[in-house]
């Protein structure tokens, strides 16, 4: 189930859930969000060790995912304090507050073009996802520090340097194997859809 929540981190980035509402309202709507995402995780999962999963899809919303990483149902990356998701076909966008200087503990870098990776910024990502044949791809598209947009050659150093020696997998263009036989995962408004086989 880490590997699939991994994998929803990766593909689902942003989506608060709507403010106009009473903080009980709002509260009742978490918590029934975070039940039907533990829900849905716990099919998948079971479906998955089936010899013959279910081949029906499985449809994850914006809601039930910001909640449930609201939760604190994930543990998110050191210095990664927080992470909402929202979802348009194909692309996914993420908000997140980094604190860098824990995210780049005992990595240090004399280059000047990291110091910007440095204190706390809001990170906005947006990526490209999808899953086709139990593969997943993301090919992040562009991201901001505190509204600034971050050069892609900037962004392979800091990726190269601080993340790929704790995460080989993560890449400005990250391909991976989908867990619990899911076949397929598309992002579409709102949504993630996945099917097993």
């Amino acid at each position: 189930m880490r590997k699939f929540l991994t994998f929803l981190l990766a593909v689902i980035l942003l989506a608060a859930l709507p403010e106009i509402q009473s903080a009980q309202t709002h509260s009742s709507v978490n918590s029934a969000a975070v039940a039907g995402m533990q829900r849905k995780l716990e099919h998948v999962q079971s479906n998955g060790a089936l010899a013959h999963p279910d081949t029906a899809s499985t449809e994850f919303s914006e809601q039930e995912i910001n909640a449930y990483f609201a939760s604190g149902s994930v543990k998110l990356p050191a210095g990664v304090q927080s992470a909402t998701f929202q979802a348009q076909p194909e692309v996914v966008t993420s908000t997140a507050r980094v604190d860098f200087d824990q995210l780049k503990t005992g990595r240090n870098s004399s280059n000047p073009l990291l110091s910007v990776f440095a204190g706390v910024h809001d990170v906005v990502v947006v990526a490209h996802a999808h899953g086709i044949g139990g593969h997943g791809f993301v090919h992040v598209d562009s991201v901001s520090l505190d509204g600034v947009e971050i050069p892609a050659f900037v962004l392979q150093i800091f990726v190269q340097k601080y993340l790929q020696p704790r995460y080989p997998n993560i890449g400005l263009d990250s391909r991976f194997a989908l867990p619990d036989r899911v076949d397929t995962a598309t992002v579409g408004l709102r949504t993630l859809t996945i099917t097993q086989k």
